[in-house]
């Protein structure tokens, strides 16, 4: 049985961990405001998604942004403009509401059908020296419960994602260490 990879990158292969790439992949998924943070027409619609409900503020301060309402007005109007720790912190609560607010509907989506084909691009090794060196393929494999993958890209946690997804490739069989790292993963909801 393979164990998980301790020296990543030590002959050249280049690529990121799986769950990193679902998690982007997710990320695409959910659909987020395009327009970027330090144009005024982003960080007027993240402020809008982030106050339009009681729901979603109680979530946008628990992610850690806390304003008055004098301060969110002068920002919403373009009278002043917040600094880049604020910024960030919009940035963030807006991304964790954004994924609970679609969680729901990406596991239903995910979960239909018998579960959800994934495709599987393996790490570059072009520039790994040629006798150290594997054989590795493009694989598909259909994976049948997203909660735990879910749930933990909701919550942001990193390391759960991560045993999520192993515990998800070990349905390779004896291979599935090869694709801890790859250069992609692509599946649609």
């Amino acid at each position: 049985m393979p164990d998980r990879t301790h020296e990543f990158g030590k002959y050249g292969a280049r690529g990121v961990k799986g769950s990193d790439a679902v998690a982007r992949q997710l990320d695409e998924l959910a659909g987020f405001i395009a327009t970027p943070i330090t144009q005024r027409r982003g960080l007027k619609a993240r402020l809008n998604y982030l106050t339009r409900t009681p729901h979603a503020l109680q979530a946008a301060h628990a992610a850690g942004l806390t304003l008055t309402d004098r301060t969110l007005k002068a920002w919403q109007t373009g009278r002043r403009r917040p600094s880049k720790a604020n910024l960030e912190k919009i940035e963030t609560a807006y991304r964790t509401v954004r994924r609970h607010n679609v969680a729901r509907y990406l596991l239903q989506r995910l979960n239909s059908r018998g579960g959800t084909r994934v495709e599987i691009h393996p790490l570059n090794q072009s520039q790994v020296d040629r006798r150290f060196q594997r054989v590795l393929e493009y694989r598909t494999l259909n994976i049948r419960q997203w909660d735990t993958i879910i749930r933990a890209w909701a919550a942001g946690d990193t390391s759960a994602l991560d045993e999520a997804w192993i515990d998800s490739i070990v349905d390779l069989g004896s291979q599935w260490g090869q694709y801890e790292y790859v250069s992609a993963v692509g599946f649609a909801a």
